[in-house]
């Protein structure tokens, strides 16, 4: 069968009618089924004559090294009829009738047709019919066959004693399914494949695993087994009867084909030329690649369902960006600029309505990169940048140049643009520009324009910080202002855009102070505004100074700021007015606010009641507004700061109710974030504070920035979510944006029918640099069109997907009930599965097995740590409503790999490391195990660390050795574990902790993790800190892992 992509194989047709090799002295007519798929479909031996079993692939782990032994009489039987592939261990109880003739090979099977359907792009091909012929196996005692075994079988000595089983005298229709492969890798026929654990097709082992078959003898017991962690049984399955037919009668009702093939790659090339031979390539590959499953069963004792929690899929190696699409087009951006939740856009909406998850992007415009690698820039100077002059696309690897070399074609809308005369070069015989590899914007996806004079309405503005910090009584109790000046004062030499930075500061109780600054004074003088209904700016020419002149009138001011209200009493708050004042100030430039708020607002406009202490509402209709701001004020000033270019961040800090709802608002649209630390005392909290803040302001950060993302012909962007303001249908205001911001959208098609083979998407952001210069950051993407649904679910996203998820339903608690978030995204997840498992339940018997897209096996683990994240878990007793819109506010900014590891944190046990000699101290691959966020992963005799990205717990087993906490914590080691302070002692093994601590608050550096310390038996301390956090066991009336699957499992198979 033909293909229309060029990269795959061809296929020739199978004949109408196959012709039959004259069957040799030992008969053992052909098993029409399809592919073997498990990690150990090897080494096994298939059982002989047996004519016409027409059963399906097996799916398995343990498809591999048994043999049967002889058959068992049936115990009752049934006519016998052909089904699609079994998903794995068990099927549906299918009974042999008895054989009426046996080994007659003078009665050909009947002739079938199997016309190829239509190729085009990710094409499936089909299955070979039930009874298409092939040649007889040999014994291997025989000479070799006149032409090789059928693909992905092997020559065999069939055992002795075996009868073959009847061939069924009705014909089946043929089922279609599999997809074309990727690459094809040769091998000798006779030799046994063993697949590695690391193939992309095969999940990791998992320790401990179980056999699907109990009992059964493997042909290399030394080996360890390759078992698939989807597969294994909770042990409840009878193992099934030896026998020689594939459905022979087992008293479980669970009928086990042996395997009939062997995985992908035991057949040459040249084998592939006969065409009735076996069954298609395609139909291996697809097996191996379209799903996964896991065997629901009863549990021993018990009519319940049950899974082995250790088959259950677990991301125990955290976000893992997808690599096909990045194979397929080279020359796209890196993920970390731009991850789409498929690599496949559906061709039509119909296709797209059966897509049941997010179609969408998440972009992270400024994503560091872990290795240093910098995005090239380049300037065109008097040419100009070259643009598409209809849809304005930036020129990008995908453009062509034609007309030798004097035109070049927009990939996104077709246009033929002129080339200018600055930017002509001509063409080679390929049609390759030959200059290409000095052009970094035809050979990069990732590339940074230095913009001309017309990309600016003003000169670009100087990088500006402005500091707004609350000074009443609370504020100076907690030491936060203490811990924020002298933070301040260490990172001045470290603010982006020396010398042109500008820096400016107020602070407020019940009335507001600004601070001249101007570099002729000695020290800043204070200039107090009292009147809150009538706010005004003094000296506002002075209250902005450029650092580096102003800089000892700075450091002086900061020097004093903690004493000068040490002895405040004041308990009033008007922020209201002094963000107003605010605004006035840093109207005329723009730049970043930074507010640090302690105290409720009581004063002026904006002030706030206490909001959430009626527990009637909670659970009710009224209660999501609580999660709103109650005053409008807010948002009308966050648009304010948003269209003068001003960005806010806003670090909140009490004891009490501050109202998160209210104040985040005002970094939800102006591009900031929300720091919240409740209960803050600057001796425990002081140091995160301190990381945090610096990390803010001396990030390289893109000033007045808008962003756009285009997409090709037929499709666009419909809604999007995160913190920024909408300026158009499609441009997004960004008056400060960095490297930790993630924005993310949902896309729709435009037209029914999509015409074009290839989508492209181009993400712009025009910003100015610290440096002053005016520059376009663009990441281009190539992304194919697909007519079939599997080829979506085979290039899904679940990281991409995952972080979609997550600002919907936070989005959804602002309207909705908590109940009603958690309850759409389990939904979602249930539509999608139940449309995978449609496209295979014909030709498949899956029975109740649950099965999913490899590449979204992670999915439901997410789901369920989705609900029960802080924003949208539980109800009014779990979380507080400061921290819970707190956590919403944050998730809504974090990038992909940020969301994963807050999702599911790692857990890892340290104290076999820690007594490791010091010449392996800084072998740290081997403390990178993460273990199941599950009870039974604490040992009582270990030392752990539960990391999620915010903070360290180190849980110390009770049983741990004295000796390790003595080192660890000195004298205090048997001391209650909330009073004690880890610091770093004189003993290598504090100093090894120490340095763990270190690297992994390295490997993100966005936040920094508080270590808090836990005893096992330590409560309510180490349920709060620890035990509510394993997010797999059953907490406060929330489902376990296994509970969760099940209860998955049961709407998807539900009818609709």
């Amino acid at each position: 069968m033909g293909t229309e992509n060029p990269g795959r194989p061809n296929f020739t047709p199978r004949p109408t009618t196959t012709p039959f090799a004259a069957p040799p002295r030992t008969v053992t007519p052909f098993s029409s089924s399809g592919p073997v798929v498990g990690q150990e479909a090897s080494g096994f031996r298939p059982p002989p004559q047996t004519p016409f079993s027409s059963s399906g692939p097996v799916v398995g782990s343990d498809v591999s090294t048994f043999r049967p032994t002889p058959p068992a009489p049936p115990q009752t039987t049934m006519p016998f009829s052909s089904f699609g592939p079994a998903g794995g261990p068990q099927t549906s109880p299918f009974r042999p009738s008895t054989p009426a003739r046996f080994n007659d090979p003078s009665v050909p099977p009947p002739p079938t047709a199997n016309a190829p359907p239509t190729a085009g792009p990710f094409s499936r091909f089909p299955t070979p019919p039930p009874f298409a012929s092939t040649p007889p196996f040999p014994s291997t005692a025989q000479p070799p066959p006149s032409r090789p075994p059928p693909m992905g079988q092997l020559p065999f000595q069939p055992p002795g004693g075996q009868a073959p089983f009847q061939r069924p005298q009705q014909q089946m229709p043929s089922v279609q399914m599999g997809s074309p492969p990727q690459t094809i890798n040769s091998a000798p026929p006779s030799m046994s494949l063993h697949q590695s654990p690391s193939d992309s097709s095969f999940p990791a082992p998992q320790p401990n695993a179980q056999t699907s078959f109990p009992g059964y003898a493997r042909a290399n017991p030394q080996a360890p087994p390759a078992q698939s962690p989807f597969l294994t049984h909770q042990g409840g399955f009878p193992a099934p009867p030896a026998a020689s037919s594939p459905f022979a009668a087992q008293q479980g009702g669970y009928g086990v084909p042996p395997p009939v093939a062997a995985p992908l790659g035991l057949q040459s090339r040249d084998h592939m030329q006969h065409p009735g031979s076996g069954p298609p390539l395609g139909g291996v590959q697809a097996l191996t690649e379209d799903f996964s499953s896991l065997s629901v069963g009863s549990v021993p004792g018990s009519i319940e369902p049950g899974i082995d929690p250790k088959a259950l899929p677990r991301p125990l190696c955290g976000d893992v960006e997808p690599k096909p699409l990045a194979q397929m087009f080279p020359l796209n951006c890196n993920p970390r600029f731009l991850r789409l939740t498929t690599g496949a856009i559906p061709s039509s909406q119909s296709l797209s309505s059966r897509w049941h998850l997010p179609l969408g992007a998440v972009v992270c415009p400024l994503a560091e990169s872990p290795d240093g690698e910098e995005v090239p820039v380049v300037n065109f100077g008097a040419a100009g940048i070259i643009r598409c002059r209809r849809c304005r696309t930036y020129v990008n690897p995908y453009v062509t140049f034609t007309d030798a070399g004097r035109k070049w074609r927009c990939n996104i809308c077709a246009l033929l643009n002129d080339v200018p005369g600055d930017y002509f070069a001509n063409l080679d015989a390929t049609g390759r520009r030959i200059d290409m590899d000095q052009r970094p914007e035809l050979t990069h996806g990732s590339v940074e324009f230095v913009a001309p004079t017309e990309y600016m309405v003003r000169a670009p503005m100087p990088p500006l910080y402005f500091f707004l910090i609350d000074v009443s009584s609370s504020a100076v109790r907690s030491g936060m202002i203490e811990v924020v000046a002298q933070t301040i004062r260490s990172c001045l030499d470290d603010l982006p855009g020396h010398p042109r930075t500008q820096i400016g500061f107020a602070t407020f109780d019940s009335t507001i102070h600004f601070y001249n600054m101007k570099s002729s004074l000695t020290q800043p003088q204070m200039m107090v505004v009292s009147d809150l209904d009538d706010v005004f700016v003094p000296l506002p020419d002075d209250l902005l100074v450029n650092l580096s002149e102003s800089r000892s009138v700075v450091e002086t001011f900061l020097d004093s700021l903690p004493s000068m209200f040490q002895d405040n009493s004041n308990v009033e708050s008007a922020f209201g007015p002094a963000l107003k004042a605010s605004l006035m100030l840093m109207s005329q430039l723009g730049g970043k606010l930074l507010i640090f708020q302690n105290t409720l607002p009581s004063l002026g406009v904006g002030r706030l009641k206490l909001r959430g202490d009626d527990l009637r509402v909670y659970g009710t209709d009224k209660e999501h507004p609580l999660r709103l701001p109650e005053d409008p004020f807010y948002k009308q000033m966050a648009a304010e700061f948003t269209k003068f270019q001003i960005g806010v961040n806003v670090y909140a800090f009490s004891d009490k109710y501050t109202d998160i709802a209210s104040l985040g608002t005002l970094a939800k649209y102006t591009g900031g974030q929300v720091y919240y630390y409740p209960n803050f005392q600057s001796t425990i909290h002081g140091e995160k504070l301190r990381h945090e803040l610096a990390r803010d302001l001396t990030r390289e950060t893109a000033w007045e920035a808008v962003m756009r993302i285009r997409c090709g012909k037929g499709v666009r962007f419909t809604s999007y979510h995160g913190n920024f303001m909408l300026r158009s249908t499609d441009l997004l205001a960004l008056p400060a944006v960095d490297c930790d911001k993630a924005f993310a959208m949902q896309l729709s098609l435009e037209e029914t029918l999509l015409t074009i083979q290839t989508v492209y998407f181009q993400v712009a952001l025009l910003y100015t640099a610290s440096c002053g210069e005016r520059r376009i950051r663009v990441h281009t993407a190539a992304v194919p069109v697909v007519t079939d649904l599997g080829e979506m679910y085979r290039q899904a996203d679940t990281g991409a997907i995952v972080t979609l998820l997550s600002r919907l339903a936070i989005e959804k608690t602002l309207s909705s009930k908590l109940e009603d978030a958690r309850n759409s995204l389990q939904l979602r997840i249930v539509k999608a599965l139940k449309e995978f498992r449609n496209l295979y339940a014909v030709q498949h018997r899956l029975g109740g097995k649950m099965i999913y897209p490899e590449s979204l096996k992670f999915l439901p683990m997410y789901g369920l740590a989705l609900c029960k994240s802080a924003p949208i878990r539980g109800g009014y007793a779990d979380v507080s409503l400061d921290e819970r819109c707190a956590a919403g506010h944050t998730m809504m900014t974090l990038p992909v790999k940020k969301l994963l590891k807050l999702l599911y944190p790692s857990l890892i046990r340290l104290d076999e490391y820690l007594l490791k000699p010091s010449a392996d101290a800084d072998d740290f691959n081997s403390i990178e195990n993460r273990l199941p966020l599950v009870a039974e992963s604490l040992d009582s005799r270990g030392l752990y660390i539960y990391d999620d990205g915010f903070r360290f717990v180190l849980w110390f087993g009770r049983v741990l050795p004295p000796d390790i906490a003595k080192n660890l914590l000195g004298a205090d080691f048997a001391a209650e574990l909330s009073k004690v302070t880890l610091c770093e002692r004189d003993n290598e093994m504090s100093k090894k902790l120490m340095r763990i601590l270190k690297k992994f608050r390295e490997n993100d550096p966005s936040y920094h993790q508080l270590c808090y310390l836990v005893r096992q038996g330590e409560q309510p301390r180490e349920g709060h800190l620890l035990l509510a956090n394993l997010v797999e066991e059953q907490m406060g009336g929330t489902n376990s892992y296994v509970d969760w699957i099940l209860q998955v499992h049961r709407q998807v198979q539900q009818n609709p």
